[in-house]
């Protein structure tokens, strides 16, 4: 790793929407409680302006900047952050087409170095937008080329989707898997765990970690579990919160399927229900990036059945990533879940992730590399 005084860490501001439960927040907090904090000094702005707990116990700031939607507004307000909580060596922004715009007011201030990531593949919803919103994307991109110093993706896909389908030509740009704390994984699993769940015994327990929103397509577990009725003792655990849980629990009653079906709520021990609780994992999302939840999955040896519109390059571990296509029936999905019952690696599945990309100390390597480039001019 690089040299970088302990008198004197690096300071790093993220900039995100929120940090509340999702997967770039969760592999941001890895990041914050792995890191040595006498080398990097981590802060947060966030939209929302809810201020993480965990973030805050782990000594970083969490600043607000509100006015997202009005750009000028958002301009004064994040000068103010830099100019009063400054100086920032490091301005790395997730917030997509719009790190444009933040990463242009960061060199404007003299930040310098600043890093764009991309952490979701919007290309389908980019070639539909109305041509206001493309020209929108066209200058996001345009002040994106022009202010960032470097940039991450969480896969090709991703990468193409925020910098354009010829990105890897410059040199900026590179991959970056969010990876994974894997100590949780190595802790013993804990049997009593599907009984203070109230999972039915003898249950072949399919998980799910995610938003209740509608790119992450709960509706279609409801019409698997109903086609599965008959084929096999399936149960869903669904761990999550989100606007759409009250639509989904009220499909699942309509259908009568209550006892196949857990909803777990937010959880901070999703480690321990995947070592515990889960037998297999499904991911039917309409889109994704590379989901930190599926490294998670396959860190605790779970087979995953996951939509074909998520990335090759998700394959953590050998043997348990298996791709379906959304057009495929509720049918087919059920028959494959049941199917993957032989194909558990639970034995220390965590060991093919120790030192490579999806580690979080490989994130970490490669972040304090980047973080590091102090640059004298900015552009």
């Amino acid at each position: 790793m690089s040299s970088i005084s302990s008198a004197h860490p690096l300071r790093v501001l993220h900039v995100l929407g929120t940090l509340r439960t999702g997967g770039t927040q969760t592999w941001l907090l890895q990041v914050l409680r792995n890191a040595d904090r006498s080398r990097l000094a981590i802060d947060f702005l966030v939209t929302d302006g809810w201020a993480n707990p965990d973030a805050l116990a782990l000594g970083a700031k969490v600043l607000t900047c509100p006015r997202a939607h009005r750009p000028l507004l958002y301009a004064k307000d994040f000068w103010r952050v830099l100019r009063e909580h400054g100086p920032y060596d490091v301005v790395h922004s997730h917030v997509h087409h719009y790190t444009g715009w933040v990463l242009s007011i960061a060199a404007l201030a003299g930040v310098p170095v600043r890093i764009s990531h991309s952490h979701g593949d919007t290309s389908s919803d980019d070639r539909r937008s109305s041509m206001a919103r493309r020209m929108y994307l066209g200058m996001m991109q345009e002040l994106l080329r022009w202010s960032a110093t470097a940039g991450f993706a969480c896969s090709s896909e991703a990468g193409a989707a925020l910098y354009g389908g010829r990105w890897q030509r410059d040199m900026r740009w590179s991959l970056l898997p969010c990876g994974i704390d894997l100590e949780p994984f190595r802790a013993p699993a804990r049997p009593s765990l599907r009984e203070e769940l109230g999972i039915p015994r003898g249950s072949f327990v399919v998980g799910h970690v995610g938003r209740f929103v509608e790119l992450k397509n709960h509706s279609f577990l409801v019409d698997i579990a109903q086609a599965v009725a008959g084929l096999g003792p399936l149960h869903f655990l669904l761990v999550g919160e989100g606007e759409l849980r009250p639509e989904i629990e009220r499909r699942v009653a309509e259908r009568r399927l209550q006892k196949a079906f857990t909803f777990a709520g937010l959880r901070s021990d999703v480690a321990a229900l995947m070592v515990s609780a889960m037998d297999a994992f499904v991911l039917p999302s309409r889109r994704e990036g590379l989901p930190v939840v599926l490294v998670e999955a396959q860190a605790a040896g779970l087979p995953c059945l996951v939509s074909d519109t998520i990335s090759s390059e998700s394959k953590a571990v050998e043997g348990l990533l298996f791709w379906e296509s959304l057009r495929s029936s509720p049918e087919v999905w059920a028959k494959r879940l049941l199917a993957l019952q032989s194909n558990a690696n639970r034995e220390g599945a965590w060991r093919a992730l120790e030192g490579g990309p999806f580690d979080i100390r490989s994130s970490l390597e490669i972040l304090d590399a980047h973080y590091s480039k102090r640059r004298s001019t900015h552009v």
